[in-house]
């Protein structure tokens, strides 16, 4: 009984999880091991570690004030909002194509029947359908399915790896920091373990659980949540790192550009060490982890620019539906007091963002296949750019978000010294190393 009012009271923390454990892991994660053995470990560890405050302060903001991130950046000023939409509109077709391709991939390797592209159109179809019907009642139950199953197998699978090591491991970290190795190494922090505007993402799926559970879903509980999310993906990383220098590190083979073909490669991974039995059941929990990135990108994305889409419209408007906490509390009241008449202003503004969701998934879909189209013949090529895109984008979510919680919240309320001072040194990291690999570009 006890797990199961764990596993109830968890969620936004799983959704987070279920977008991060995508393509930072079993692309990169892997491929950093193939290609460097155990000698990025450091950067996993470096990456998780100072990009941590930044996405806390998602779920916290949003426990603390009643309302999400892009409600913060509009107090902060209209223009912050309106950065954060040119912002989106610049990544996330890239991203939402890129954790696209991978299932698709995976998808055309497994059951086959079907050119690539149309994997891609079936996936989109059917996660949109999905979330149409479903909405976040269904990501909040299907993520805690697939997280569970992916670790399990996961774990069993590097144990494995470990157990056949017939040499020393060579722990010896590297740095590279020039030409391909430091382009490997900026696509791979722009994605480990998350794009940073997963924050707010994050803040709405909060409201959303908040909103969905008979429980209250305070500050402490959303940061427990969060907490379990973030640490799994941690440890999650890792371990894709041990499992591509086990199996691959030295061994004469290179993860293919192709996506079919990287499929494949990714899957024999965990056969090599499980056997040919448990290939389909690999396989199928492979594709089920993208399937829930891609699910969950195709929600989060859409959402985020459906609210700040709201916000802008309604800026002028005094009565919002994120207004402050104690304003949230009253919301039913005011809400059963005024006319139900068709037109009413409130009225308009509580359907607005739902109309707003489903043309930014319309515009989110469309712009994907378009981008597919004119990447689709070199996956990692394309995987750069966009992980790239979101790495040189970090510095603003996270100087914003760190100066929404430091502004607006009580002081019982604002985060520890030491994650205040965490967030000034991820703060100098993400600038230097945007820095570093835009010095190398001129």
């Amino acid at each position: 009984m006890r797990i199961k009012n764990l596993l109830q009271s968890l969620g936004p923390g799983l959704l987070f999880a279920g977008a991060a454990v995508g393509v930072s892991h079993l692309v990169y994660s892997t491929r950093a091991g193939a290609n460097y053995g155990f000698g990025l470990l450091w950067l996993v560890l470096v990456a998780n570690l100072f990009k941590y405050p930044f996405f806390e302060f998602g779920p916290r903001y949003a426990a603390a004030t009643g309302e999400s991130l892009l409600k913060g950046y509009q107090r902060l000023g209209n223009w912050v909002l309106v950065l954060f939409v040119f912002i989106t509109l610049g990544t996330m077709f890239t991203v939402q194509a890129a954790v696209t391709i991978v299932t698709a991939s995976l998808a055309a390797h497994l059951f086959g029947g079907f050119d690539l592209m149309v994997w891609v159109g079936i996936l989109l179809t059917t996660c949109s359908a999905l979330l149409l019907v479903g909405r976040y009642n269904l990501l909040d139950h299907l993520m805690k399915f697939i997280i569970i199953t992916l670790t399990i197998v996961t774990l069993i699978t590097v144990f494995i790896a470990f157990s056949n090591v017939q040499t020393a491991i060579d722990w010896t970290q590297q740095f590279p920091m020039e030409g391909v190795g430091l382009t490997f190494v900026i696509a791979f922090m722009g994605w480990m373990p998350a794009p940073m505007d997963l924050s707010v993402w994050h803040s709405l799926w909060a409201l959303e659980k908040q909103k969905n559970t008979a429980s209250d879903f305070n500050l402490k509980k959303s940061l427990f949540d969060f907490n379990v999310g973030y640490i799994g993906t941690t440890i999650l990383a890792f371990f894709f790192v041990a499992l591509g220098a086990l199996v691959m590190y030295n061994s004469g083979t290179e993860f293919s550009p192709k996506g079919a073909v990287f499929a494949k490669q990714l899957i024999d991974l965990y056969i090599s060490n499980l056997g040919n039995g448990a290939g389909l059941f690999v396989g199928m929990a492979a594709f089920i982890t993208m399937f829930s990135t891609t699910i969950t990108c195709l929600d989060a994305l859409p959402r985020s620019m459906a609210r700040a889409h709201s916000l802008l419209a309604n800026k002028a408007s005094t009565f919002n539906l994120e207004t402050t906490k104690e304003a949230n509390l009253r919301i039913d009241e005011i809400l059963d007091s005024i006319s139900n008449k068709e037109g009413s202003k409130e009225q308009q503004i509580i359907e607005t963002p739902r109309k707003y969701y489903l043309g930014w998934l319309f515009v989110l879909v469309l712009g994907s296949l378009v981008i597919l189209n004119l990447f689709l013949t070199n996956m990692a090529s394309f995987l750069i750019v966009a992980t790239t895109l979101s790495f040189l984008t970090a510095p603003f979510f996270a100087i914003a978000n760190y100066i929404l919680v430091m502004r607006y919240l009580p002081k019982a309320e604002q985060p520890s010294t030491g994650i205040k001072a965490l967030s000034w040194v991820g703060i100098v990291y993400l600038f230097v190393f945007c820095g570093i690999y835009i010095w190398n570009l001129l």
